[in-house]
């Protein structure tokens, strides 16, 4: 009997669901219509990416997009503002230009990293060292005075530029298996060796600088060809560059043979005061239930290796758009929509952490939050995050979405609850439904994910369009919900290590005066 009657109740909700999405409604035909025929997104992409360009923050390009996020919510009848929630160390980027001078005349691609000390305009010029291979600290030690006056490589040298996938097209499969151990066997040697200097490669750059080192010169393929992850320095005094792996293998090489290569390194910035930090918050107000939220979620800030298009300014897109479609359409809301673009969350989701604890009137009447945040592609997956009944309304609210896009995305629930990531998590540890709208790779990893190639080409308009479907219509449905969602939490499982039952994650704290 109680087989029948769980048959009974999901044919039944099928059903309804079926029923529902055959029905025609006007505002649900109106997104879709308004975003295939009238959509902004090229415009507004160009202007975030190519026109500010990236957005690290405690840079005035960061201010410059807060500010123009405000200006284009207000060109459309929405209101919007910064909200300040803490402070960053301010610094903006001027020119890099990288020569080898010795044995010969080359210029190189790299740049500097975020938060490098500035040389001179006339920069610094100096041979190049690699660190030494040791048994024990003491060898380190007795090596370390040879870095006062080089510029010193603390990346392993990598010996194919190749990625995987193009090795597995060509290479025979011995081939390809020989690479691959060889490259392992490289790798733990050389951490081996971090290990036996008794650092690793964050804390040694502190003792190369110390030592008397002028400049530190890394490198991080990202696995894919040309392309390079781009972080912050880690040197108080002297500047840290990238450069990339086709030249920094050169000068690797050059230096084992004995060629004793030299660099002219100019790397010019700025160091700023500390500079004001803010979320950029858009409202449509709730006629009917004004005190309950649905929030469009998706971090403002970038790093800047490239123009931060699919990390995130696809996310940003997705939620501006969508903003603007639903102000022209459903102008008159039930709930209250709000559209959150959070600073720094690159460095620990510091802005969402910080608006979840500076509103939990806000927090605590959330219906629900949709999180973007990987890239340009179409929505895939959406986990239910933990909450019990995050079936009921979820599928509810994806039945009035097109088949076309939803017939792509995977869903798993209950799911569970996340602590990091993206901002998602930081509504989901303070007990609020909100749920990660998950894209198709289209290469993110490897290729645009912090990359010197995160750039507006990148972008697929077609799926970034869909996104936006997806999320208008997913807001209008639970807008327009009779029902409140549900915040029971499901029973989390036991924790193998511990052999105790895993905790619901807690809210962090978020760093609110950063980069010192």
């Amino acid at each position: 009997m109680k087989k029948q009657f769980s048959l009974g109740l999901a044919l039944l909700v099928l059903m309804s669901f079926s029923s529902f999405s055959q029905e025609k409604d006007e505002i649900i035909d109106g997104i879709v219509k308004e975003v295939y025929e009238n959509s902004q997104l090229e415009a507004l992409g160009h202007e975030l990416m190519d026109d500010i360009g990236p957005r690290l923050v405690g840079t005035p390009q960061m201010q410059q997009a807060h500010d123009w996020a405000v200006a284009k919510y207000n060109s459309w009848g929405i209101s919007a503002e910064n909200q300040k929630w803490g402070e960053w160390k301010g610094w903006e980027r001027g020119i890099t230009h990288i020569d080898m001078v010795h044995p010969r005349i080359q210029t190189l691609v790299g740049t500097q990293l975020a938060w490098s000390p500035s040389t001179s305009s006339k920069g610094v010029t100096a041979e190049l060292i690699v660190l030494p291979e040791v048994k024990n600290e003491t060898e380190f030690k007795n090596w370390l005075p040879n870095v006062k006056g080089k510029l010193v490589m603390i990346a392993m040298k990598e010996d194919t530029g190749r990625p995987d996938y193009n090795w597995e097209k060509y290479a025979t499969p011995e081939s390809f298996q020989k690479m691959k151990d060889e490259r392992k066997a490289q790798t733990l040697a050389w951490r081996e060796n971090m290990r036996n200097m008794g650092y690793n490669k964050r804390t040694i750059v502190e003792v190369l600088e110390n030592a008397g080192a002028v400049g530190i010169v890394d490198s991080y393929w990202s696995k894919g060809f040309g392309a390079h992850k781009i972080f912050g320095a880690r040197t108080k005094k002297i500047p840290t560059v990238d450069i990339e792996l086709e030249h920094y293998t050169m000068l690797y090489r050059m230096v084992e043979h004995g060629d004793k290569p030299k660099l002219r390194i100019v790397a010019q910035s700025k160091d700023l005061e500390m500079q004001p930090t803010f979320n950029t918050i858009a409202e449509i107000k709730g006629t009917e239930k004004p005190d309950e939220y649905i929030i469009l979620s998706a971090h403002f800030d970038s790093w800047d290796g490239g123009t931060g298009a699919t990390d995130n300014g696809t996310g940003t897109l997705v939620m501006m758009e969508a903003m603007r479609v639903l102000k022209k359409l459903y102008p008159n809301p039930k709930r209250t929509i709000i559209a959150g673009h959070w600073g720094s969350e690159e460095q620990g989701l510091n802005g969402s952490l910080a608006y979840v604890e500076d509103n939990p009137n806000i927090v605590k009447n959330i219906q629900a939050v949709f999180n973007q945040d990987n890239g340009t592609g179409r929505v895939v997956k959406i986990n239910g995050a933990g909450f019990l009944h995050s079936y009921e309304y979820i599928s509810r609210w994806l039945s009035a979405v097109p088949d076309t896009i939803t017939t792509h995305i995977e869903t798993s629930f209950p799911g569970s609850p996340s602590s990091g990531g993206s901002d998602n998590a930081s509504f989901v540890m303070a007990g609020a439904p909100a749920f990660n709208l998950s894209s198709l790779s289209w290469d993110y990893w490897n290729y645009t994910w912090h990359t010197n190639r995160d750039t507006y080409d990148k972008i697929v308009f077609d799926e970034v369009k869909n996104n936006v479907i997806l999320a208008a219509i997913m807001t209008y449905m639970a807008s327009e919900d009779e029902t409140r969602t549900s915040r029971e939490k499901i029973s989390l499982p036991i924790n193998k290590k511990t052999g105790e039952p895993q905790q619901w994650p807690t809210p962090r704290e978020p760093n609110r005066k950063g980069g010192l």
